[in-house]
């Protein structure tokens, strides 16, 4: 018998081919060997250092509250009309500018409240906001 012939052609051939497995081991060799510099590839840049102080760089919000006859308040301070557009243009002068928080009287004229946001828009306030009492169940 000799060897690597196959003389009956019934018996069954007992070994494994190794080719395909050493063909599959040398394509990942050849991945890997490919791969591994790129992970290791690296970007040296100098990140900025941060500070642990805290930055006051936002304005203090300004609360203007409409009561139910229609007077204003800024901040808590009663104003007439004509104090009301001098201080929006001072608001509105600010660089950052603040935000206008208008609190209105639910018993009080709509009038009123727009007034104050058409005096708002002529002085040039860019932020307004409306703060309502969200309904109890």
């Amino acid at each position: 018998m000799a060897i690597g012939t196959q003389q009956d052609s019934d018996e069954m051939m007992s070994e494994i081919n190794m080719i395909p497995f050493i063909d599959v081991m040398l394509v990942l060799l050849i991945i890997f060997i490919i791969t591994v510099p790129v992970i290791k590839h690296s970007v040296n840049i100098e990140l900025p250092q941060a500070s642990m102080e805290k930055v006051l760089d936002k304005p203090q919000n300004i609360r203007l509250a409409v009561d139910a006859e229609g007077s204003y308040f800024w901040n808590d301070q009663r104003v007439d009309d004509a104090e009301l557009a001098s201080r929006l243009r001072a608001a509105a002068a600010q660089d950052p500018q603040p935000e206008l928080h208008i609190r209105g009287d639910k018993a009080v004229r709509y009038e009123r409240v727009a007034q104050v946001m058409a005096a708002a828009q002529r002085t040039g306030v860019r932020k307004i906001g409306f703060i309502t009492e969200p309904v109890s169940p």
